[in-house]
Formats: structure tokens, sequence, C-alpha cells
């Protein structure tokens, strides 16, 4: 299919679009009420297409409930969540940035959780995006992170990519025997669950009309459309070819927030940004695995020496 790119293509504009909503949603919305309300307006949405299909399945979902439970909690309960904290006081090309190291930490904890061999690339772009990451934190001065720390926003960001790393492993070990569609329907049901407490708890208020058009945006094309466009390129592209697409997550972040938000584009945002995206981009090209050199060929070589 000549245009199967435009379906990942999309998604990450929908994606990088989601960053620009939480940026304005900022003192309209808690974090707490954009996070449970997104996905009561995904669960509204989809439930008639998918409630009858997922229900054909109950089986494999009272076997696979604390798996998925876990699934929900790391890729739509933390992860969006801290995303939506680190909006309070990250701007939008930060945050876009910091959650383009996904694909890294997805390749980092398939070598611990999945026995992935390491490769060149998780090797060689770990360290220059470590460097990168460390100039975006430090502002240009990568020593301010030893003096002052990481400010908190930076911190969430960080837990938000690295839990949706987390979220991406395990989809890829746990084979629940669920089709896509059935999978998404039944995450979205378990975050909920785990949303309503703490909305209740944190906020409990309505969203007024001043915030509806944040929470569609959030719960129509982020969270039930943008799901189907990434299957979709995954289906027509391959794994590989559509993870590709991630890299341009903090791009068209960041030329939102300048054209939208009128962020400004400092010099260790090109700096510390270029070296992220570069290291990430070289962890998924340079998959030639690390070879060691066995035991006995080792144990030969003393022999002989």
């Amino acid at each position: 299919m000549p245009l199967a790119f435009l379906f990942p293509f999309s998604c990450v504009a929908i994606w990088a679009g989601n960053g620009i909503a939480s940026k304005l949603a900022v003192g309209v919305l808690s974090p707490a009420a954009l996070s449970w309300s997104r996905w009561m307006v995904a669960a509204l949405i989809l439930t008639p297409f998918l409630a009858r299909r997922t229900w054909r399945q109950r089986a494999t979902l009272r076997r696979g409930w604390l798996q998925l439970s876990g699934l929900a909690f790391l890729g739509m309960v933390l992860n969006q969540t801290f995303g939506y904290y680190a909006a309070q006081t990250l701007g939008a090309t930060e945050m876009g940035l910091m959650m383009g190291l996904t694909p890294l930490f997805t390749v980092l904890l398939s070598i611990v959780v999945l026995r992935e061999r390491p490769t060149w690339g998780a090797l060689f772009g770990g360290v220059l995006s470590i460097a990168g990451l460390a100039i975006l934190l430090g502002q240009g001065e990568p020593t301010r992170i030893l003096t002052q720390g990481i400010h908190m926003g930076s911190g969430y960001m960080l837990l938000s990519a690295g839990t949706y790393a987390l979220y991406s492993v395990l989809l890829k070990k746990w084979d629940l025997g669920l089709d896509n569609w059935s999978m998404l329907y039944s995450q979205v049901l378990c975050s909920l669950l785990f949303l309503t407490p703490f909305y209740l708890l944190i906020d409990g208020q309505w969203p007024d009309r001043s915030a509806l058009w944040l929470v569609l945006y959030a719960g129509i094309p982020t969270s039930a459309l943008s799901p189907w466009l990434w299957m979709q390129g995954i289906m027509l592209l391959g794994a590989n070819r559509t993870a590709i697409f991630m890299n341009l997550l903090p791009v068209m972040t960041a030329g939102l927030a300048v054209t939208l938000l009128g962020e400004r584009l400092t010099h260790y945002h090109w700096l510390g940004g270029g070296l992220t995206l570069f290291g990430v981009l070289l962890a998924q090209l340079l998959v030639k695995p690390v070879r060691l050199r066995r035991r006995a060929d080792m144990a030969m070589v003393d022999h002989n020496s």
C-alpha cells in the first residue's frame, strides 16, 4: 500500500497535538480530571462497537485479568498521569523531547525483561541519548544536574516515558490471546477502575464547558483513534518500520509548541535534543547484536598463550 506511512504518521501527529492539549489544560483541568475524563470519553465511544466483541472473549479475559490490569496501570494510568503532571511545570518542547526517549527505553528494557541480546545501536545510542538528556535537563549546563538536581516536571516526564516503554515490552512478552481491539477496550475499562477513585479523591469536579474540547481531543483522536492508526501501521509496514515514526514526535511537538504556544527553541534544545534523537535513531537502526567471545574460545586462547 503506497500510502501506508500515513497511518503511523497521523498517529504521531495526534500524539504531538496531545502534548499541546496537555499544556493548554494547565489551570483549566487538573491532571486527575483530564486523565479520568479522557478514558471515560474513550470508553463511551468504543463501547457500542467493542463491548459485544470483547464479551465473547470473557473466558480469555478472566485468565489474563492480572496482566491486563498491569498493562492498563502502566500504559494508560501512570504514563498519562505523569505526563499531565509534567505539563504543569514543563514546556511542550521538553515534554516531546523526553517522550522521544521511549523507543530507546524500550530497547534497553527488552534486554533486561525479554533477555534480548544487546545491540551496538543500544550501546552507542544510549550513550549519545544520555549525553543529550544531560544537556536538556541541565539547560545547556550538564553539571547543573549535580548541584541542583532534576526539575520535578522532568522527573515526571522521564517516568512517563519509562512506564510506556515497560508497557510496550510487557505487551510483547504477554501473549494473552486477544485481538488488538479487545486488548485496547479491556485496558480502557481497567484504567477507569484505577482512575475513578483517584479522580474523586483528588478532584471530583466535572469538567466545565471551557475544557470540553480538551477532553474530547484527549478522549477521541488520542485515546480511541490513534491506537487503531498505530496498529494499522504495524500491520502494513511491520513493527520496526512503524517504530521509526516515533522519532517524529519531538519534532512535531516542538513545531506545534513554537507555532501555537509561542515557545522558543534555545541552543540546548537543538544540541541536547539533536543528540538525544540521534541516539534513539541509532538504537533502532543499528540492530546488529553485540557478540561476546565464548568461554570455549577464551579458554583456548589462555591455553595457547
